[in-house]
């Protein structure tokens, strides 16, 4: 099988080697086989036993392919809040901090006032509230985080 070598480790002489089939190999220096040391990003033939690597060969770059990235896709930039105003209504939801975050100061001004002005016999209702909301937030991926609460301005669950 052909791969790339990830890192080698000269003090714990093992390395991991990403194989063509995307798959993360572990390789002994015993099983190395090529003529100069193993190092990052060279393109080897090794065998695969396993997770294991053997009898691993260097081979010249352009007879390999490397593996595919993983690349992630690219975050939405608009739903940076989502995490502190789910964190913050789950926490402090009663006070309302989470509506400040997305930038409701209306509906945040009235749960704050609301468990305030109660001496917080209505916090308890804001603190399910916000609980709520939170675990809402949260559970939105970005794209819907970003459609329902940055750009619809949904107030309230």
């Amino acid at each position: 099988m052909k791969g790339v070598i990830l890192d080698y480790s000269v003090q714990k002489n093992e390395g991991f080697i990403s194989g063509s089939d995307n798959v993360r190999y572990t390789f002994a220096g015993a099983d190395w086989r090529g003529t100069e040391a193993p190092t990052r990003g060279m393109s080897v033939d090794f065998e695969a036993q396993g997770i294991l690597a053997r009898n691993v060969f260097s081979v010249p770059a352009t007879s390999v392919t490397p593996p595919p990235l993983n690349v992630a896709p690219a975050k939405n930039s608009r739903a940076d809040k989502k995490l502190a105003a789910g964190i913050c209504g789950i926490l402090l939801g009663c006070l309302g901090i989470h509506k400040f975050i997305l930038g409701y100061n209306t509906e945040g001004l009235i749960m704050l006032l609301c468990s305030i002005l109660t001496c917080g016999l209505a916090a308890w209702i804001f603190g399910i509230i916000g609980l709520i909301e939170g675990i809402i937030y949260l559970t939105k991926n970005d794209d819907e985080f970003v459609r329902i609460y940055v750009d619809g301005h949904k107030g309230w669950f």
